[in-house]
């Protein structure tokens, strides 16, 4: 029977640092302040957009959200975006999604400030993953890194088998886990055999959106999991894409939720203390030119 890596600790610890940074930017003068942007239709989004609300009251950041009707149009929502990105009372935007299907999510991303791009969602935070450059990087990839690292699971020479490869965590993780020295084993939805890529594996981590992709019997007794899945069952309950009785096999298994979910909404604050970090490094550089 292994062990739950659960993120209760190591995202305490970031909301604790987000709001000691937060108090000095209030005694500086600076009112940190974050943008979320919501279209009606999905209560799992707005839960969650509500839950970042109340979150980002207790660390002394301001937070706006900004509820839409479905009926919005591209158009509309890429206005308030470039309004937030203009205005300099704004440091961090964030982007519920997902949008309804007659908005390009991608074009909305685009009108994001990269500098305000909390989220990692425009194509510079995703150019910057991908080589290393400083910028803002989408959480849930760090979240995944920061909980091994929170368990002293280092990636430095382990064979990981990343299962999915979608642009919101997938890929950027893939490159990320480069650059922590892991060798990387990316398997999708063609890769043929999957059990044999995730047994041979150190570290597996799971971003499908699939329920109980990994089974158990997939695993062996040294295997660490990370579930970055995120499913809803007929109940309404959340589920990864672990199967639960992983626990029985691995060494380490993170619970869904209570695992990666936990850190990544902690670790979008602190992309936006390091957005207000940036922003001010750019002012800089452009008053001396």
């Amino acid at each position: 029977m292994g062990i739950w890596m659960t993120a209760k600790h190591a995202a305490e610890a970031v909301r604790a640092e987000v709001a000691a940074e937060a108090a000095r930017l209030r005694a500086g003068g600076i009112v940190p302040k974050v943008a979320a942007l919501l279209v009606e239709g999905d209560p799992a989004s707005a839960y969650y957009a509500e839950t970042k609300r109340k979150i980002a009251a207790k660390l002394g950041i301001e937070f706006e959200l900004m509820t839409m009707p479905r009926e919005a149009t591209e158009e509309q929502l890429v206005g308030i975006v470039t309004a937030w990105s203009r205005d300099a009372s704004i440091h961090g935007i964030m982007l519920e999604l997902p949008l309804p299907g007659h908005v390009s999510a991608a074009a909305v991303a685009a009108a994001v400030d990269p500098l305000k791009d909390v989220d990692g969602v425009t194509p510079a935070a995703k150019l910057a993953v991908m080589t290393g450059e400083p910028g803002l990087y989408p959480a849930t990839p760090q979240s995944c890194i920061r909980l091994l690292q929170a368990y002293g699971y280092s990636l430095e020479g382990k064979h990981v088998t990343l299962v999915g490869r979608g642009q919101t965590v997938g890929m950027p993780l893939f490159h990320m886990l480069q650059r922590e020295q892991a060798t990387v084993t990316l398997c999708h939805s063609r890769t043929p055999d999957l059990t044999s890529h995730v047994r041979r594996a150190d570290i597996v981590i799971a971003a499908v959106g699939r329920t109980g992709l990994i089974t158990k019997d997939m695993l062996h007794a040294a295997s660490v999991v990370v579930d970055a899945g995120i499913n809803e069952r007929p109940d309404g309950s959340i589920a990864g894409d672990v199967s639960a009785d992983a626990i029985e096999t691995a060494a380490a298994v993170s619970p869904v939720p209570g695992g990666v979910g936990t850190l990544t909404t902690a670790l979008l604050f602190e992309n936006a203390m390091k957005a207000i970090r940036l922003q001010a490094q750019t002012a800089k550089k452009g008053a001396i030119r």
